[in-house]
């Protein structure tokens, strides 16, 4: 088994959940199953198919003779015709009836749909529980004072938990996405060779009202509200770049949260779960990078990228359809959602465990908070008499200074200190100090975090119960 190559997706990142809805034994039951509901809707509308024969078929939907299929596959060269025809093997008094009417892409494409659908339900779980955790920690420190920044400077101050809402929000419009997608899906249905339904215009003696029911009768079994108005042989290849666009959504705001952890795990302010016996580097024992992090950004990158594939076969397709999709995209949208899959199962680890260190993070707060409190300072001298315009400058002239100390000297921001001995303030040490506190520069981010949180995640937890508290297991 070491001695050819295996995907990572399978050894290393996505969950044999997401593992089997893009497995031969899921596609090709379900091929199986879209016969059974072909035949079944068939039978219900008049053509010479027996209750006897839909039950012979169905009891063998799932026990694939997949090597029947192999070999006659080699034969043919047709996929669809072999699964068809090791079927009826299995069901010697229904292979004649078997895709009745149908065109490859009656199992081909609805299978792919289906997948999606099915593969979409387990992305919409797992980002529910992300969302939960991420509410938990947003909770626990949304009155933690800590540096906001812009273009990466300090800029004024927000709190943890308010950062970790910018986070959530993102990943609540993915979900947004995700339900509409799922609310939106359509079947392709049996629309025949190009899409006009010729054969079953055969078959049914051109009785529309029988054929438009049959292929309704497959919609309800399948579970779906409806299928594509109109399509040629396939549905249209918009609706894969859809889906991985949805992806993509969730990818882009995962990089975004992956970045800011490494840039505050390089601040020490915060860290990714780090276990007991895990090792950092081989050459240097005291490190401690973020793994998950940096393993989130790189699967997210490669679902970004994905859509295209997507994108461009969807561009191509030629009339009412051409075969260069097949390959692409039996790579592709598997891969992506293998991909996504494997990225939140990091973010439901990482979001499980997150360490924050609040002593780092109010140091780093009163290194600047001096240059931000001047204005607060310098109000508090005018109320003492002095006169705004020479107090401004003052305070400009100090605050130079400071900077100097620091960026030049490698010393601490001493600003305090030169406005505390300056007589021009008529400010104690009490005074100054008073107007330090953090918390007094946070603006609303601790209501802001409370209404997010009211408004947005408690329904949503309310709504999705019974799938919260999931875990991740990673495998590497």
């Amino acid at each position: 088994m070491y001695d050819s190559y295996e995907s990572p997706f399978s050894a290393r990142y996505a969950s044999a959940e997401m593992q089997h809805v893009f497995s031969p034994q899921k596609k090709f039951s379900t091929w199986r199953r879209l016969w059974v509901a072909l035949a079944r809707a068939e039978m219900k509308n008049g053509l010479p198919i027996t209750e006897e024969q839909v039950a012979e078929l169905e009891a063998h939907v799932d026990d694939i003779n997949f090597e029947v299929a192999k070999e006659r596959e080699k034969l043919v060269r047709h996929d669809v015709m072999s699964h068809v025809y090791a079927y009826g093997v299995q069901c010697p008094n229904a292979k004649g009836i078997i895709h009745l009417g149908a065109t490859s892409c009656y199992v081909g494409d609805n299978t792919d749909i289906i997948l999606m659908r099915d593969a979409l339900q387990i992305v919409r779980r797992k980002l529910v529980n992300v969302l939960d955790l991420l509410g938990k920690f947003a909770e626990q420190y949304k009155s933690m004072p800590a540096l906001a920044y812009t273009h990466l400077q300090p800029a004024q101050l927000t709190t943890v938990g308010k950062r970790a809402t910018l986070w959530m929000n993102e990943l609540l419009m993915d979900l947004e996405e995700i339900d509409y997608r799922l609310a939106n899906l359509k079947l392709l249905g049996s629309k025949g060779t190009t899409g006009t339904q010729a054969s079953f215009m055969e078959l049914f003696d051109g009785d529309t009202k029988k054929i438009k029911a049959v292929e309704q009768m497959i919609c309800e079994e399948m579970g779906f509200t409806g299928v594509v108005p109109v399509s040629g042989q396939t549905y249209s290849r918009k609706i894969d770049s859809q889906i991985l666009s949805t992806l993509a959504g969730i990818a882009q705001s995962t990089s975004k949260f992956s970045y800011d952890m490494r840039l505050l795990q390089n601040f020490k302010e915060m860290e990714e779960p780090f276990e007991k016996n895990q090792i950092g580097s081989s050459a240097m024992p005291y490190k401690r990078y973020p793994m998950r992090s940096e393993r989130i950004t790189s699967l997210s990158r490669y679902v970004m990228v994905d859509t295209l594939n997507a994108y461009f076969t969807s561009a191509t397709q030629w009339f009412e359809r051409t075969l260069d999709d097949s390959a692409n995209k039996r790579i592709s949208v598997a891969e992506g959602f293998l991909a996504i899959d494997g990225i939140l199962n990091l973010m439901l680890n990482v979001c499980d465990g997150l360490v924050g260190y609040p002593k780092v993070v109010h140091q780093r707060v009163m290194k600047e908070l001096p240059f931000m409190a001047t204005e607060n300072i310098m109000m508090a001298a005018v109320k003492k008499g002095g006169d705004r315009q020479e107090l401004h400058e003052r305070l400009r002239q100090h605050s130079i200074a400071a900077a100097r100390v620091v960026k030049e000297e490698g010393g601490e921001n001493d600003l305090i200190e030169r406005v505390c001995a300056d007589p021009l303030f008529q400010l104690s040490r009490e005074e100054i100090t008073a107007e330090l506190d953090p918390i007094n520069f946070v603006g609303r981010s601790v209501q802001q975090v409370e209404e997010f949180l009211a408004d947005y995640i408690e329904p949503l937890r309310k709504e999705n119960a019974d799938v919260l508290n999931e875990k991740a297991e990673l495998s590497v």
